[in-house]
């Protein structure tokens, strides 16, 4: 009798033990975002920030960088996303011990001079970086980094649109991709990547990766 109590003991054991690993493993695993099993590398490139100084690969060494591209006179995408952003931006930087660079890429770059992304940028953080470039530059540096952006239409118009990713792309600090962000899409809400879900995603990358 002793010896099948502590048979169904240790089958007990192992099955508690199991499910907690199981509910360790869930805890880790991300909700929102695409993990690459191997970074992808950042070709070159060079882009202006809103200071007017070069932004190229050097700039992605040493930080966690989160990058998608917009623009300024988007009405509803990038505003949510910056302001999503910077109401996680100090706890992100609490997550990791390489600093985060948040980097808004401007998809206009007829409209968003120098000193039109500066004064928007400073609106939301004071410490996020905007960057621009003409579209030989642009198109090619959003392919590498999965994102895709488009103009379809009259560019002579006065307030035409700009049809642009709304995911966010995470590069480490060796300067290579790490993981792309999602936006969680539903009918009738603007696509947005949820800021919670975000930081909780790159505290798990964070140590996943250390």
């Amino acid at each position: 009798m002793q010896k099948f109590i502590l048979i169904i003991l240790a089958i007990l054991s192992a099955a508690i033990g199991l499910i907690l690993y199981q509910t360790y493993q869930q805890s880790q695993q991300v909700e929102q975002a695409l993990v690459y099993q191997q970074p992808r590398s950042v070709l070159p490139f060079a882009l202006t920030d809103h200071n007017g100084d070069e932004f190229a690969n050097d700039r992605l060494a040493g930080k966690w960088s989160l990058v998608f591209f917009g623009y300024t006179s988007c009405p509803d995408v990038c505003p949510v996303t910056l302001q999503e952003l910077n109401y996680v931006y100090a706890d992100l930087n609490k997550a990791a011990e390489d600093p985060v660079q948040v980097l808004l890429v401007s998809a206009d770059p007829q409209r968003d001079t120098t000193q039109r992304l500066n004064s928007y940028i400073n609106y939301f953080n004071k410490e996020f970086i905007a960057l621009r470039a003409e579209h030989d530059v642009l198109f090619p540096f959003s392919r590498n980094l999965g994102l895709m952006y488009s103009i379809t239409d009259d560019m002579s118009k006065e307030n035409y649109l700009v049809n642009h990713s709304a995911s966010i792309v995470l590069i480490n600090p060796q300067g290579k991709i790490q993981a792309i962000f999602k936006p969680a899409v539903q009918v009738g809400q603007v696509p947005s990547v949820d800021a919670k879900i975000l930081l909780s995603d790159f505290a798990k990358i964070v140590k996943q990766t250390s």
